[in-house]
């Protein structure tokens, strides 16, 4: 059984702050309030370890996030912003279709009223009140060069 290394005692040694005496300068460094304690350990191997104590950290208080983050909102407005935009796009393209369906129905109707009038107008009725000169062509017979009607 190994006999267990005797425990060499541990010394601290609390050091005295040193006192600075700022220059007669204009620029003067500030002193904190208080000087850190230091303290000197030494190791059972002889090392002296000498550093400050220092208070645990704190963590930063947690602050309330909110119930919805403003990513989600952006992309919402983002949603709702395309959604208006693809609506009045559609609203567009029908207003187009409409007009487009309303101009070839125009224009049909056109053809057919003024070729309605034209076919009138060579097919139409031999009323002609007293339009032109109305010519009677009956058998004519030509002896000799001369007309016999």
């Amino acid at each position: 059984m190994a006999h267990p290394e005797p425990r060499a005692a541990v010394e601290v040694h609390q050091p005295h702050p040193i006192t600075v005496h700022p220059p007669a300068a204009s620029f003067l460094p500030v002193q904190p309030h208080a000087v850190p304690a230091v303290a000197s350990v030494v190791l059972p191997d002889g090392r002296v370890v000498t550093g400050y104590a220092t208070e645990p950290t704190k963590p930063e208080p947690v602050v309330a996030k909110p119930v919805v983050s403003r990513t989600a909102v952006n992309i919402a407005l983002g949603g709702v912003g395309f959604l208006a935009v693809c609506g009045g796009l559609l609203l567009l393209t029908t207003f187009i279709t409409a007009l487009t369906t309303l101009i070839t129905q125009l224009v049909t109707l056109a053809a057919v009223i003024f070729g309605g009038w034209i076919a009138l107008q060579v097919f139409g009725g031999s009323s002609h009140q007293g339009r032109g000169t109305t010519v009677n062509i009956r058998k004519a017979v030509f002896k000799r060069n001369h007309f016999h009607g």
